[in-house]
């Protein structure tokens, strides 16, 4: 096997999992205290999407019919600084729904997470999924940039859990998956907003 080819392995096992970011290091603005479920990862880059930055735009605006299925809050979450304009929706299959067209499962998500295509009809598509969350823009990264912030700590790997992606209380997610995590993880979960206010 190549270096290419192991790349692409390594690479492939962090789609699926929650970047989180590092307190007192990821600060810049667009990712301050995030969580990004990672959709792709492999040698050409990596994308994501943020889950906890709900906007004030309900779903019914854009995408009437696909409110009902939306978890709650039923909002357009910001998904990252790239292509604004860009709606990615993600979708958790019901147990024993399989659906055969509009859906793409993200890899290692166990199948039930994946992408749906808001362009089919919501009364159509939307009763095979026990949850829906659209984003709107995504968080991507070139070649080698976010194993770059990685070394550089800027991010905190851990698994995800099939909620996470659709949490009705996203304020508080970045600290409720550090809580679980245990350890030194969970003590960043009390890192103060201001730490000059501290």
């Amino acid at each position: 096997m190549d270096g290419a080819d192991d790349q692409d392995d390594a690479g492939t096992r962090l789609a699926g999992r929650l970047l989180v970011a590092t307190p007192g290091v990821l600060e810049d603005a667009n990712f301050r205290r995030t969580v990004v479920l990672l959709l792709e990862h492999s040698a050409n880059g990596a994308l994501g999407v943020i889950v906890n930055r709900p906007t004030d735009i309900p779903v019914a605006e854009p995408f009437p019919g696909w409110e009902s299925a939306t978890s709650p809050p039923p909002v357009l979450f910001h998904g990252g600084p790239v292509q604004a304009g860009m709606i990615i929706a993600l979708g958790r299959t019901r147990p024993g729904s399989d659906p055969d067209e509009g859906f793409q499962a993200v890899s290692g998500t166990r199948g039930r997470i994946g992408t749906v295509d808001l362009r089919l009809p919501a009364w159509d598509l939307a009763p095979a999924f026990d949850a829906v969350r659209v984003f709107a823009g995504y968080s991507g990264w070139s070649p080698g940039q976010l194993e770059n912030e990685l070394r550089l700590g800027a991010w905190i790997v851990v698994d995800s859990l099939p909620g996470d992606a659709f949490e009705p209380d996203p304020d508080h997610l970045w600290s409720a998956v550090l809580r679980r995590q245990g350890g030194h993880l969970a003590m960043f979960a009390h890192y103060p907003v201001d730490v000059m206010a501290n």
